[in-house]
């Protein structure tokens, strides 16, 4: 779609708005087409979006393109490409969000966004699958609805329970200077406090949001 004319177009009404800080790349497929992107929009944050099987197998590639703030699944799209039928837990996608996780981890991006949930009045499914999303690393969902923005940004937002224990870790771990210390009984070292001080940036992204 970069290549074809309207594609062109499209870049080139972008890179003529003042202060454009990001762009969603959709259905991108190789690094070189996100490359010519990024090369008529150099200031702007790139957030490909993984669509289809030529995608996924150039997924390593795309993440280090230049720009790349975050990765993106789209999984609906991906399902229509590859002829995938998935069950509501959409299990059969699993590999497509761990490798789209650990792309992320590898190129040290932020991130990732996981795809819609299209059921727009199941509160429920919507939970669900943000908490999902959340367990595979990802920090934020896609949303197909206005009514689902702030049942994502309750999900995704450390209860006041989670965000103490992380302050107390960290304070514990201060306090016995990097030696191992129990909190509530557990065992706190260092990728404790490493999980610690992620759930902590995390409330404060989605405080901001």
């Amino acid at each position: 779609m970069l290549q074809q004319p309207q594609g062109q177009e499209d870049l080139q009404w972008l890179a003529a708005l003042p202060a454009l800080a990001g762009v969603m790349v959709a259905k991108v497929e190789s690094a070189a087409a996100l490359r010519a992107v990024h090369a008529q929009l150099p200031a702007a944050a790139l957030l490909p979006l993984i669509e289809s099987a030529a995608g996924w197998s150039a997924l390593s590639e795309i993440a280090a393109v230049g720009g790349v703030l975050r990765l993106v699944v789209g999984h609906i799209d991906f399902m229509a490409d590859t002829g995938m039928q998935c069950a509501q837990d959409e299990a059969e996608l699993m590999p497509l969000r761990f490798a789209v996780a650990m792309a992320t981890r590898l190129q040290r991006l932020a991130t990732a966004v996981d795809g819609v949930t299209v059921a727009i009045q199941d509160d429920e499914r919507l939970r669900q699958d943000t908490r999902r999303a959340l367990r595979l690393g990802f920090g934020a969902k896609l949303c197909i609805h206005p009514r689902q923005v702030d049942i994502v940004h309750e999900v995704l937002a450390p209860t006041a329970a989670e965000m103490d224990r992380a302050r107390r870790v960290i304070a514990a771990d201060a306090a016995s200077q990097g030696a191992a210390v129990q909190v509530d009984g557990r065992m706190v070292d260092l990728p404790v406090v490493l999980q610690a001080r992620r759930l902590l940036a995390r409330g404060e992204r989605v405080h901001c949001a």
